[in-house]
């Protein structure tokens, strides 16, 4: 079955936004500024968030990012990705299957992958994801993981072993983005690096400059 992939998707700084870690902040209000930055995608993640108010949020977003011309994406729950008029959704290894999520959000929606080996990336363009998000590339606090810390050599292999956009996450940071861009790195993830900060618009002006520089 083949799938129609979304072209045109800049994958270069994605903001996971995660709202778990940023409790009673203005979580739209810091996406704005980062993509004023130069952010070019935005995931919604809120593991914890009851699904009523993880939709209402998830529609803010989409209105906001919509309006700017920037594909949303929402972590893990394909439902909340369709109530909310997402661009797609980003799915974890133990989550539902490319191909069903496929069906339920239809052959433009843009589906991630989160892999950690070339193995995993090989098998999500096989299932017919449209790009990769790989990590950790460094370790990171932000998300509890017992996964391999790859670096940018196994960003590198990951990158050799797919012909589908490599997302890096995981511990990034301005002074971290150039390498990833030289192992071959479509884009990068990141979420305190902006969240964070102190200054979102400029968090974000800094990575996307310092990862641009290196491509």
């Amino acid at each position: 079955m083949a799938y129609t992939i979304l072209v045109g998707v800049d994958y270069s700084l994605y903001l996971v936004a995660d709202a778990d870690y940023a409790p009673g902040g203005d979580l739209p209000g810091l996406v704005e500024a980062a993509v004023d930055g130069g952010v070019t995608l935005v995931q919604l993640r809120a593991k914890s968030l009851a699904p009523g108010l993880f939709i209402e949020l998830g529609r803010a977003l989409a209105a906001r990012l919509a309006a700017r011309g920037v594909p949303f994406l929402v972590n893990d729950r394909v439902e909340a990705a369709r109530a909310c008029g997402a661009s797609g959704v980003h799915l974890g290894q133990e989550d539902m299957p490319v191909a069903e999520a496929r069906r339920l959000l239809g052959p433009r929606a843009t589906i991630g992958v989160s892999v950690n080996t070339a193995a995993e990336a090989r098998r999500a363009e096989r299932e017919g994801a449209d790009y990769v998000g790989a990590g950790p590339a460094y370790a990171t606090s932000t998300k509890q993981t017992d996964l391999v810390v790859l670096g940018p050599q196994g960003i590198g292999l990951i990158a050799r072993a797919t012909t589908l956009p490599v997302v890096a996450i995981g511990g990034i940071d301005a002074g971290k983005a150039g390498e990833l861009a030289a192992a071959g790195a479509r884009g990068i993830a990141v979420v305190s690096a902006i969240l964070g900060a102190p200054d979102a618009r400029r968090a974000a002006q800094d990575l996307i400059q310092a990862f641009k520089h290196s491509q």
